[in-house]
């Protein structure tokens, strides 16, 4: 065992479930043996605390890195704001600047509010939409985030998320008082959204989800849940959280032509620093003054100065087209590979958040065995990969090939019908949320 994977069994001694975010946590790679903890970043690599050097072609920093580690433009401007001072009694100029930047991108949004994560700026949207409806009930469809507007949503149901996002997030913790508040739609599931409104007509304050994530939307979904809000005067929120900025500049809404009421953003927009932004129409949003709704570090200056520099990179350099052209050629390659091997897999998502699976019992067990072969490869990988404007095609060509190494593996086992379990050094990969011993 190297450095990092002593430091996480330490960390477990003091940090309930090890790591601040499920989706970094290693047992949802490799247990007992991926690297846990990094030295440093930039581009599209990562040193671990062994001075191991890995490729990232994964997540990219959970989705927050779309220029990749240390970028250095937005990295320059963010050391200037340090220099001038990132907190003061007095408001930073950029806050104006920001928000008039993400109107003139949405031209259909009047005002803007800040926060610093996505999970809070979804508690924010929703609260907003709610002190402006005048009413209580969310409708939603996806993930978005851990508060307890959320997680309400299995009081009624156990275990009601495991369909729209992760199997075991037990609601404890989350008053009880909240059953009734938060029901689940599934996307392009028109049919079971109708009835959603029909049940709870005249009581529903908003309906939230994300305009695209794995799938695209079909039979006009995203235009009939559009006109269905408006003429029942429901708040339509866009979690643009993960797809904002991905497929052009701005939230991918804009790619459909249909226009929320609320669209939040985060992850994608300031490339690794902390910065969520809620944008909204003016009736909708003045709402915001009737709750109370304010926080000291919602007007630190570093996550406003990073957001600006990666919209100004995004648009100078056309980001969105590298991501999807990347993304591309690796769900291609995917389906190449499979069709090679005779393996099968399912592969989706946009380009620039792709992602397969193996269609094979025992997925998760296969799951696990490419990420060990490809660590062995000099490669973080999952069974998924988010697309970096740092990411060239030198490292997909890399990537590919290693890829190819591996699927061969897995075809050898396949047919001998050997146990995949036999091929792990280490446990199998979680699927979901479970509470961690040490």
């Amino acid at each position: 065992m190297g450095k990092g994977q002593e430091l996480y069994k330490k960390a477990k001694n003091f940090i309930p479930g090890g790591t601040q975010l499920l989706s970094k946590r290693p047992e949802m790679f490799l247990p007992d043996l991926w690297p846990s903890y990094y030295e440093k970043a930039a581009g599209s690599h990562i040193w671990d605390m062994d001075g191991q050097e890995y490729t990232d072609m994964s997540y990219m920093g959970i989705g927050a890195n779309v220029l990749g580690y240390c970028d250095p433009d937005v990295d320059a401007a963010v050391l200037d704001a340090v220099k001038m001072g990132n907190m003061a009694t007095l408001n930073c100029p950029e806050e104006v600047e920001l928000a008039e930047r993400m109107c003139t991108i949405h031209p259909w949004a009047d005002m803007v509010r800040y926060a610093k994560t996505g999970g809070e700026s979804m508690s924010i949207a929703v609260r907003i939409a709610r002190a402006a409806a005048g009413r209580d009930i969310v409708l939603f469809s996806g993930y978005h985030g851990w508060h307890d507007w959320y997680l309400s949503a299995n009081l009624d149901t156990p275990d009601s998320l495991s369909g729209v996002h992760l199997a075991g997030l037990e609601p404890n913790g989350v008053p009880k008082n909240l059953s009734g508040s938060a029901y689940i739609f599934h996307y392009n599931d028109i049919e079971e959204f109708n009835k959603l409104i029909e049940r709870f007509d005249g009581k529903i304050a908003a309906v939230v989800m994300e305009p695209i994530r794995s799938d695209y939307p079909e039979d006009n979904f995203l235009h009939r849940i559009r006109e269905t809000t408006t003429n029942k005067n429901i708040v339509l929120i866009f979690d643009e959280i993960s797809s904002g900025m991905r497929l052009c500049l701005g939230g991918a809404h804009l790619k459909f032509g249909v226009n929320p009421d609320i669209s939040v953003f985060s992850k994608g927009i300031s490339n690794g620093y902390p910065q969520g932004v809620i944008i909204g129409k003016r009736d909708i949003m003045e709402a915001a003054q009737t709750s109370f709704i304010s926080s000291t570090y919602w007007t630190e200056r570093i996550g406003l100065v990073a957001t600006l520099a990666t919209l100004d990179k995004y648009e100078r350099e056309n980001v969105h087209i590298k991501l999807n052209a990347l993304g591309k050629m690796v769900q291609d390659g995917w389906n190449e590979l499979a069709t090679n091997y005779n393996l099968d897999i399912d592969v989706g998502g946009i380009y620039p958040l792709s992602h397969f699976s193996f269609e094979l019992p025992e997925k998760l067990a296969f799951k696990t065995y490419f990420t060990q072969e490809m660590l062995s490869e000099g490669f973080l990988a999952s069974t998924a990969f988010y697309s970096s404007y740092a990411h060239e095609t030198k490292d997909i060509d890399r990537y590919m090939s290693a890829c190819a190494r591996v699927f061969e593996k897995i075809s050898s086992v396949v047919k001998s019908g050997d146990d995949i379990k036999s091929k792990l050094k280490g446990l199998v990969c979680h699927g979901g949320f479970y509470r961690l011993t040490r």
